[in-house]
């Protein structure tokens, strides 16, 4: 019995997924950049045995135990390179070059909306959480520009190499392009964010040295890292499902829907 596409290929439908997938990436980059890291949330805790103790810095653990923290704003940001790979996979480099800068201007448009609601006064005995809208708008402006910076590199990055990687097979082995572009271009983005962040003196006062920053850029990773992993399921379950909406003008075809 042949599998067929769970559905049909017209313009509506294919411009409705199109418009879905931008959707979740803009959703997940604005969101990761209002919350970034006004919580951090344990993964998991490790207690070590002595000889992985002796090798753990200090700096991410506590005693024998390690924590596996991350910023709540890192939980959604991972989504934003499946979102790309699927567009890049389905539409093609142009498209998902394009998605990358309404990405950057949208967060510049976030930050506009947010100076402006700053500058204007208070409405005295009306606003219900004056001082939380205050701490989030000074959090955001200190983070948001050295997110965006390493944003735009590692995610223009992501395409280039999908799309490289994609020529240089042929259109198959997903999982290589796949994981090949999202880990290399997630460690871009850790080293680049956390560097500025170092650099302007915004990291804690325990990160002083080129050597606690690179402990927290590997640590920032191994989340990013494992999450490719996951993610490579999903994004073949997308072309899968979606096949038939392909637009990409390489015409390499991970599944043949003839």
């Amino acid at each position: 019995m042949k599998i067929k596409s769970l559905r049909k290929s017209n313009g509506h439908r294919r411009d409705a997924l199109f418009l879905s997938l931008v959707a979740i990436f803009l959703t997940s980059l604005v969101l990761g950049n209002i919350v970034g890291t006004t919580k951090f949330v344990t993964l998991f805790t490790l207690d070590m045995p002595g000889w992985l103790q002796s090798i753990t810095p200090s700096l991410v653990r506590d005693g024998s135990i390690y924590v596996m923290s991350v910023p709540v704003g890192l939980l959604a940001y991972p989504f934003t390179f499946l979102a790309t790979d699927l567009i890049s996979e389905l539409f093609g480099r142009k498209r998902a070059q394009t998605v990358v800068w309404i990405g950057f201007f949208m967060n510049l448009f976030m930050l506009l909306i947010m100076s402006v609601g700053h500058w204007f006064p208070d409405t005295y005995g009306v606003s219900g959480g004056l001082n939380l809208f205050e701490g989030v708008y000074d959090f955001v402006i200190a983070n948001t520009v050295s997110s965006m910076i390493a944003y735009l590199i590692a995610q223009s990055v992501d395409v280039r190499i999908f799309h490289y990687l994609k020529r240089l097979t042929n259109g198959k082995y997903l999982w290589l392009r796949n994981n090949g572009s999202t880990m290399f271009s997630q460690l871009i983005d850790s080293t680049t964010i956390l560097t500025i962040l170092f650099l302007s003196g915004n990291l804690g006062e325990n990160v002083t040295t080129i050597g606690a920053l690179f402990i927290l850029i590997i640590n920032s990773y191994l989340f990013k890292f494992f999450f490719a992993l996951f993610d490579t399921p999903l994004a073949y379950l997308g072309v899968w499902l979606f096949q038939d909406y392909e637009e990409d003008p390489e015409g390499s075809r991970l599944y043949s829907t003839q």
